[in-house]
């Protein structure tokens, strides 16, 4: 591990994005053109000390979500952050190796200027990546981890309580727009074992799945009336606008309805309401990402059943 070498990067990158670049005031006072140390480790979920020592080179580990925490805040592109990984002595991340496991910087910058609305960054099979604060309060926070049960598309078909979120009529919709997108999906990565494991598996558990894809619709989902079911709120109607990253493998979706309907009071209403106590979080916190995210920004918080 080249600390040295991680601290002068890690402070170059810092002073190269701008407060407005994500959402922060800029301030009279304000004595560096970039970053304060204290605003990135609140952009990553880490203690203000403990981005200190890295920053000074003083020994830390970090770990791999901290070093993709990290990435995120400082808004890093692909090459950027493999370099981050590469001082630090750690395994490059899913998403250097074909996948999407961090979301695109571009992506996180149009992500921190939806504070309005609800809205998240996904991957192409439906993983959740990071949401804003009314995103996680109207569908719940996305679970931990990676692989297929991070999948909404592969919970809608193998796990019932997943499709909770939306009425039973509008099931079969959801069904056939799912699997369309999924065959569309596959064509676009070409022979990829991960989306060929993935149709292997609901083709053997969901006959459901199984028929649907024999039907060989194709299409990828762009935008869609959705009416979701809020635990307080009740049924919400919104329409589901999706935004493609250049390679198609990250989707930003973001949730609106036309002024003067229901769901646009209901949308008044979630901003006032928030999440109060209908996400619940697990799993320990790591020892060095014990500050939470600020207000009105990202969250990440674990709990199943949230939908793409």
């Amino acid at each position: 591990m080249n600390l040295p070498e991680l601290a002068a990067f890690l402070r170059s990158r810092r002073d190269r994005v701008r407060p407005a670049d994500v959402g922060l005031p800029t301030g009279p006072r304000r004595r560096v053109p970039g970053l304060r140390r204290e605003e990135v480790a609140q952009l990553a979920g880490l203690s203000a000390d403990y981005y200190t020592e890295l920053e000074r080179g003083q020994g830390v580990q970090p770990s791999a979500q901290t070093l993709a925490a990290l990435a995120r805040a400082l808004r890093l592109n692909g090459d950027e952050r493999d370099h981050l990984f590469y001082l630090a002595d750690r395994p490059l991340p899913a998403a250097s190796r074909g996948s999407s496991a961090l979301a695109e910087p571009a992506m996180l910058g149009l992500l921190d200027r939806l504070a309005t609305t609800p809205a998240r960054i996904i991957t192409d099979l439906h993983e959740t990546l990071v949401q804003n604060d009314l995103g996680a309060a109207l569908l719940g926070a996305p679970p931990a981890g990676r692989g297929p049960a991070a999948s909404f598309v592969y919970r809608w078909f193998t796990d019932p309580a997943a499709r909770a979120i939306y009425p039973p009529d509008d099931h079969p919709h959801h069904s056939r727009v799912f699997v369309a997108d999924l065959r569309a999906v596959a064509a676009r990565r070409g022979r990829d074992t991960e989306v060929a494991r993935m149709v292997a598996v609901l083709l053997r558990r969901s006959p459901e799945f199984a028929a649907l894809w024999e039907v060989h619709d194709v299409a990828l989902r762009r935008v869609d009336h959705k009416r979701i079911v809020h635990p307080v709120l009740g049924v919400v109607e919104l329409d589901c606008h999706t935004l493609f990253s250049e390679d198609g493998r990250q989707r930003l979706l973001w949730f609106t309805a036309p002024p003067g309907t229901p769901g646009s009071a209901q949308l008044e209403l979630l901003s006032v309401i928030g999440t109060q106590d209908m996400r619940t979080e697990t799993g320990p916190t790591p020892p060095e990402a014990g500050t939470p995210q600020p207000s009105g920004r990202r969250s990440t918080s674990q709990d199943p059943g949230s939908p793409a």
